[in-house]
């Protein structure tokens, strides 16, 4: 798990700073973590601090997406 701030869902991908300092964008959420947090349309958890579990996923380009497996707020 890596811990992250939430930043932003815009066009349907979500960003998350890391903290070093970097940027990540996901395309995909796990429907559960989803669910659990709604990143869409609940803007609350903008600036939240999470733990993040994610992972690579080759999509039909044989481009790399990256997908949240699992979130969980810890401020």
């Amino acid at each position: 798990m890596k811990v992250a701030v939430f930043q932003s869902y815009i066009d349907g991908l979500y960003t998350f700073m890391f903290e070093n300092g970097e940027d990540m964008i996901f395309d995909e959420i796990h429907p559960r973590a989803l669910k659990q947090f709604d990143l869409k349309h609940d803007e609350s958890y903008i600036d939240k601090t999470f733990k993040i579990t994610f992972v690579e996923v080759p999509d039909a380009n044989d481009d790399v997406i990256y997908r949240i497996d699992s979130l969980k707020l810890i401020s």
